[in-house]
């Protein structure tokens, strides 16, 4: 089935692999009390030193998780892997700018996924909004992030709000977000916030979650 991109989507979205998960919890029931939660989008990204996934292990991981969302009716999305999102049948897929050429990536998926892509800079901007079949950007980090070893320099409210007003397309801010920078955050008219440890680390998920559905995002 092909998923339909809305930006409603962008609102609550959880980005998460077996190399951010609390002590004594598994990545499946995890993304389930997210899930339970309410996010709007989750986003497979198992990489790095401390995933624990093998080879072997990710495909049979992706399809479990894929299967949660389904459940939930929530768009499921593979982070750099576009033959693991054509293996599960993935929603969409997120592709950033050292990953897959994302031209390529849109004539392997167009049609059958939403595209996401990390633009961070007004240059990167300029040069995606000539590409057709993105449907929307990943911006940041907005603050600094313990989740990335290789982020960028942090932009910022006032880096953001540049991006959005660049661009039609819509933007998820990503990076160092906590609950308190929600409303700075959807001030510049973003869709929504990407976030990882703001939800796995959270002592109560639901609230989390809650606290990110009921910002007043601009869509």
């Amino acid at each position: 089935m092909m998923a339909q991109f809305n930006a409603t989507q962008l609102t609550a979205y959880f980005v998460c692999g077996t190399q951010d998960l609390p002590a004594g919890k598994t990545l499946p029931k995890l993304v389930e009390e997210a899930l339970e939660a309410g996010i709007t989008a989750y986003q497979f990204r198992d990489k790095g030193p401390k995933s624990t996934l093998n080879e072997d292990d990710r495909l049979p991981m992706a399809k479990e998780l894929h299967e949660l969302c389904q459940k939930y009716h929530v768009p499921f999305f593979v982070d750099d892997d576009v033959k693991l999102a054509q293996k599960v049948g993935a929603e969409g897929i997120h592709v950033g700018q050292d990953d897959e050429d994302i031209s390529r990536v849109i004539k392997d998926v167009q049609g059958k996924m939403i595209v996401g892509y990390s633009c961070s800079t007004s240059a990167e901007i300029s040069l995606a909004d000539h590409i057709s079949g993105i449907d929307y950007y990943g911006s940041g980090p907005i603050f600094a992030t313990q989740s990335k070893d290789d982020a960028d320099p942090e932009i910022g409210i006032a880096g953001l709000t540049k991006l959005v007003q660049q661009t039609d397309r819509p933007i998820v801010a990503i990076g160092g977000i906590t609950e308190k920078d929600l409303t700075q955050i959807a001030g510049t008219k973003a869709a929504g916030a990407a976030v990882i440890s703001m939800i796995a680390q959270s002592s109560n998920i639901a609230e989390t979650v809650a606290a990110m559905l009921n910002t007043n995002w601009q869509h």
